[in-house]
């Protein structure tokens, strides 16, 4: 049991970015989902749509409890924000360029297209966020 306990202190912030970057994922579906069906917009705007809400919850999320950023003034937090909007916009533009491969060139399911590309932009989103967005975080490793 000690030994399990080790590994998840060393792996928190892995682990806890796949519970709730999953989390954002699902938020990221469930509204382009609901967007692409129920509106006559282009899958693009549904997409565009589904990513700002999933990126307010997973900012939130990445700072509270996955990186446990402390910003200590209001400087620090806009800087923080806006490296985080800035990295994710990098992230969007990936996001939009493997939806519209895999649906207007390759003809693929919009949710399939969607799936996949989530997976694919979670892993972007890590990298950027533990080595640009997050870097004042704790780290939660144990050595040996």
């Amino acid at each position: 049991m000690l030994k399990l306990k080790k590994l998840f202190i060393r792996y928190y912030s892995v682990i806890s970015y796949l519970f709730f970057g999953g989390l954002t994922t699902l938020i990221n579906i469930v509204i382009f989902k609901v967007l692409n069906n129920a509106t006559t917009w282009n899958y693009q705007f549904s997409n565009i749509a589904a990513w700002f809400l999933s990126v307010l919850f997973a900012y939130v999320t990445n700072k509270q409890w996955v990186f446990n950023s402390k910003t200590s003034n209001s400087k620090s937090l806009i800087q923080e924000v806006g490296s985080f909007f800035f990295f994710r916009i990098i992230s969007l533009l990936f996001d939009m360029l493997i939806m519209w491969t895999g649906i207007s060139l390759l003809g693929g399911n919009a949710l399939l297209v969607k799936i996949i590309d989530n997976v694919l932009i979670v892993i972007i989103n890590y990298v950027f966020s533990k080595l640009f967005i997050f870097t004042s975080a704790p780290d939660h490793s144990v050595t040996k």
